[in-house]
C-alpha cells in the first residue's frame, strides 16, 4: 500500500532525440532519419525496436552535408564520403568521436559497454599493399577439394 513501485516509463524515440537535444547535440530530421551532430561530428540514427535509438551511419566527421567514415589505409586513417571525398584523419578528431559518442549514449540513456568505450574504431579496412583482396570471391585453401 504504502510501498508502490513506479512504472517504468517507456520512452519513444522522438522523447531520446528530445533528451540529445536537452544535452547540447542539433538533431535534424532528414528522410526518416535523424542526423545528430555537435562540434563538426554528426551520426544518423533512426527507430529500432521499442523506440530505442539504432546507429544508421557511424559517427565521423561532417564534410560539407556528408558525414565522414573512418577509413584505415593501413598506413593512416581518413574519413571517406559516400561521394568519394577524402580527408586525412587527425588525433584531435579522433578523439572528439570517441567523446562524442559517449556523449550521445549517455543523453539517449542508452547502456554502455566496456569494449564500445576503449576507443575509436575503423569503419572500413583498405590497405594499399593488398589492393583489391576485399572485393570479388576468393578461394580458401581449406575449402577446396582435394
Amino acid at each position: 500500500m504504502f510501498f508502490r513501485r513506479e512504472r517504468p516509463k517507456h520512452l519513444t524515440f522522438d522523447d531520446h532525440i528530445s533528451a540529445a537535444r536537452a544535452a547540447g547535440f542539433r538533431a535534424e530530421s532528414v528522410g526518416g532519419r535523424t542526423r545528430i551532430d555537435r562540434n563538426g561530428i554528426g551520426v544518423v540514427l533512426e527507430p529500432g525496436p521499442d523506440g530505442i535509438p539504432q546507429v544508421t551511419e557511424r559517427a565521423g566527421v561532417v564534410m560539407g552535408k556528408e558525414i565522414g567514415t573512418l577509413t584505415d589505409g593501413g598506413f593512416q586513417k581518413f574519413f571517406t564520403t559516400p561521394s568519394g571525398k577524402r580527408k586525412p584523419a587527425l588525433a584531435e578528431e579522433l578523439k572528439e568521436i570517441h567523446n562524442f559518442q559517449e556523449d550521445l549514449r549517455e543523453a539517449l540513456g542508452l547502456t554502455t559497454l566496456y569494449n564500445e568505450s576503449l576507443g575509436t574504431v575503423s569503419n572500413l579496412y583498405i590497405y594499399d599493399r593488398v589492393e583489391g583482396r576485399d572485393s570479388g570471391k576468393h578461394d580458401k585453401p581449406w575449402e577446396t577439394p582435394a
